[in-house]
């Protein structure tokens, strides 16, 4: 029953029992691969029943190396493809490597990859899209797909150190906000920031687990599957739900900390100190350590330390976010220079 296949073994399912034996009757020889990749939950793996009430159809990606051929090979599906497989429509495209990688990320395989992309490039592209192009199935290889996938399944280190120390700065200088927004009664306010504090935590916590993020969809579902979700998710789910401002300050400061364990644990830096700080001695705590210098310092591409000097704020999907910052436009329009 076609009720009980997951997205992607409906997917391989038609692939095996259509699409394969298509392309060995009409092109016998030909190099290609085959794949699940795009849209759709099923890509990541979370579709469940009610995934299936639209685009839940049986298809494949076909990719060959020769653009020329994209044509050819298209009309050849076309011609054996079945309207309905398993009960539901079928749908097949066919595309090469680089048309895909430059349709999904704006980036030239030949050209871009060699020695391969800038740090400016990386901070550009935003995460879904990244998340889009690793995620999925590959159910046929022999054309090299998996290693071009491979060449984006994560940040280079140094980027990546950027990206934790730009997210660790989203944490620090608002810490104390929470309490400073609740004492003068406006809960509302300091519930909105403490969410995108807890956003903000989430983010890091994908970055020191080395696992991209997902959109808003599937953002929550996507850490519940990650190392550190058990121990975070309690204190995570306290600050969301405080109905004041010190619950909520004493959720996130838990999280801090948990953060601060889960930095060290990576070994990137030196374990990092952290202290309650009170910022002119006002009544709002925030515990604190400095994990941007130490991840900072550890940086040595010269071109990833010049884009921490000139935009410290982390890449593509915090710019919306930062942008009310003074510095910030000036910053952001040399950068895109």
């Amino acid at each position: 029953m076609v009720d009980d296949l997951r997205g992607r073994e409906l997917c391989r399912a038609f692939f095996e029992e259509h699409v394969a034996p298509a392309l060995d009757r009409g092109v016998p020889g030909l190099p290609y691969a085959a794949a699940l990749l795009g849209r759709g939950s099923e890509v990541l793996g979370y579709d469940d029943e009610l995934s299936r009430d639209h685009n839940h159809e049986a298809r494949v990606v076909v990719l060959v190396r020769d653009e020329e051929r994209t044509d050819e090979v298209a009309a050849l599906l076309e011609a054996a493809r079945p309207e309905r497989f398993l009960g539901r429509p079928t749908e097949v495209a066919v595309t090469t490597p680089a048309a895909y990688v430059r349709e999904l990320l704006a980036v030239d395989l030949d050209a871009e990859l060699d020695p391969g992309l800038s740090a400016r490039d990386w901070l550009t592209i935003p995460e879904q899209q990244l998340v889009t192009l690793t995620s999925g199935a590959v159910f046929h290889d022999d054309i090299g797909l998996d290693e071009v996938r491979a060449r984006f399944a994560y940040y280079p280190r140094d980027v990546w150190l950027f990206l934790m120390a730009a997210t660790w700065w989203r944490l620090h200088p608002e810490g104390n906000l929470v309490g400073r927004i609740g004492h003068v009664g406006d809960e509302l306010g300091s519930t909105l920031l403490g969410a995108r504090l807890v956003e903000a935590s989430m983010r890091l916590c994908f970055l020191m687990e080395r696992t991209y993020a997902p959109y808003v969809k599937w953002f929550g579902t996507a850490f519940s599957r990650l190392a550190c979700a058990p121990d975070l998710t309690p204190p995570l789910t306290r600050a969301l739900r405080a109905d004041r401002w010190p619950a909520r300050e004493a959720a996130l400061s838990e999280v801090y900390r948990l953060l601060g364990a889960q930095h060290d644990r990576l070994n990137v830096t030196a374990p990092v100190p952290m202290e309650d700080v009170r910022m002119w001695d006002r009544p709002f705590t925030v515990p604190w350590g400095d994990f941007p210098e130490a991840l900072l310092e550890q940086v040595t591409d010269p071109e990833v330390r010049a884009l921490a000097d000139a935009w410290p704020f982390g890449g593509a999907d915090q710019v919306r976010e930062v942008l009310w910052t003074p510095s910030a436009r000036p910053a952001l329009l040399r950068l895109l220079e």
